[in-house]
């Protein structure tokens, strides 16, 4: 590479400055042909351009590779820590279904006792979340706004992150269609470890191993996708009567008492709810 870049620069040179020397590109820079001075101009310009990127594109693959080798040992780490602990879980790839709640800051995170029967999902433990940015009950709005967002969301095997610089984080895909219909604007909105937060819901290295696992072992299973429920609160009635009668809270009623349909749903069946978003803008249930 350096090379290239040595021969280039000395065919720069020559371009710059003509003089008669040679620079090992056949017998001179260029056919006597093509030694309009424009054509040498652009044509090295254009072998500049594509070492730079050919040179970028290599760094990209080594810093990929390398972050999966490290996200790949750490999980192996984690698991080899705590699988005795969720041996059965873990073993079965239970189905896994997480609600959070920001003004108890709580992640509880539900499983599937028996993958393909009717049953509903059980309680499996409930987390207390370390920090989620701003610290405000309101919806993400706006990239760099501090907000965690609220809503339904999905979790994918494609944003998993074991290679974190927060330890270990899933991606929530905010902004939803929901939240795209809206113009709100965010990315890389996680769960992770640490317990620093601009936005995401931080829960400490420790948690979120455990966390992580369960949701890794799910999609690992034969899970398309992990449904995430983000509340601003409980969303018991009794809550949005305070909300109703809150200055500030009021403004949000209307998306609450949305978000609070989803929520109804799963509290009656134990079953998160294919959610959709209608021509309306709002989220609709089934």
């Amino acid at each position: 590479m350096e090379a290239s870049f040595r021969m280039t620069l000395k065919c720069w040179q020559q371009v710059i400055e003509p003089r008669s020397f040679e620079c090992n590109v056949s017998v001179t820079c260029f056919h006597p042909a093509v030694r309009d001075r424009k054509f040498q101009i652009v044509f090295l310009a254009a072998i500049w351009a594509a070492m730079i990127v050919g040179y970028q594109f290599r760094s990209f693959i080594v810093k990929s590779a390398s972050s999966q080798i490290i996200g790949a040992g750490r999980l192996a780490e984690v698991r080899g820590r705590l699988a005795p602990r969720l041996k059965a879980p873990l073993a079965a790839g239970s189905p896994v279904f997480i609600r959070i709640f920001k003004e108890s800051k709580e992640l509880e995170l539900w499983l599937k006792p028996e993958r393909g029967t009717s049953r509903g999902f059980v309680l499996f433990k409930t987390y207390p979340i370390a920090n989620y940015g701003t610290g405000t009950l309101a919806p993400k709005l706006a990239e760099g706004d501090g907000q965690a967002p609220t809503g339904f969301y999905t979790v994918g095997a494609a944003q998993m992150k074991p290679d974190s610089d927060y330890h270990l984080a899933f991606n929530l895909g905010f902004p939803n269609a929901y939240d795209r219909a809206k113009g709100r604007t965010g990315s890389f909105l996680m769960v992770h470890g640490s317990t620093a937060s601009i936005g995401c819901y931080a829960m400490t290295d420790a948690l979120i191993e455990e966390i992580y696992l369960l949701v890794d072992a799910a999609l690992s299973g034969g899970q398309k996708g992990v449904p995430v429920h983000a509340f601003p609160f409980r969303m018991s009635d009794e809550r949005l009567h305070e909300a109703a009668a809150d200055e500030v809270e009021r403004s949000w009623l209307a998306e609450w008492e949305n978000l609070k349909a989803g929520y109804d749903f799963f509290e009656r069946t134990r079953v998160p709810p294919v959610v959709e978003v209608g021509s309306d803008g709002r989220y609709a249930f089934r």
